[in-house]
């Protein structure tokens, strides 16, 4: 089935990338394309670091660490079919990139949220989020004031960070 007309995908892309003003840790918006679904993931600032380099098209001086694994995909024939959240548990996210081989067979990669967008904007791919995410973090109590760089799902003050 293709991804675009998975009924339990939602597409999304980055709606906005700012800090939380409570814990200074970068957020990554997701906002849907078709939709009026919307996904905050806490992640580190290496990888907003990452995401923020890519949307702004600058380009470092020498491959940084998602640049060069868009390079080996691309120079191992791999095509990218796009990257999505697939779970949320005990506050972290979960995503996976998928891939297809020369022969149109899967490959699917497990990855941070963080590292799949950032890989995600390099190889020009789609972004989604399984519904049932999006109703978990909808319905999630917020976490605990322990926050370290595992992307973590939003206190209950979020769409005011959002703006």
């Amino acid at each position: 089935m293709n991804m675009q007309s998975d009924p339990t995908l939602v597409e999304v892309k980055i709606g906005a990338l700012i800090m939380d003003p409570n814990t200074n840790t970068p957020i990554v918006v997701l906002k849907g394309v078709d939709s009026e679904a919307v996904l905050p993931i806490w992640v580190g600032a290496f990888e907003a670091n990452a995401i923020a380099l890519e949307i702004e098209k600058i380009v470092p001086q020498r491959p940084m660490t998602h640049d060069l694994l868009r390079n080996v995909i691309i120079e191992c024939g791999l095509l990218a079919s796009g990257v999505v959240v697939t779970d949320l548990a005990e506050n972290t996210f979960y995503a996976r990139i998928e891939l297809l081989d020369k022969k149109g067979d899967p490959v699917f990669l497990d990855a941070r949220p963080s590292d799949a967008i950032a890989l995600a904007l390099r190889l020009d791919c789609p972004i989604f989020v399984e519904q049932r995410v999006l109703d978990l973090s909808a319905a999630s109590n917020p976490p605990s004031d322990n926050i370290d760089d595992d992307e973590q799902t939003p206190g209950e003050d979020w769409p005011e960070l959002i703006g």
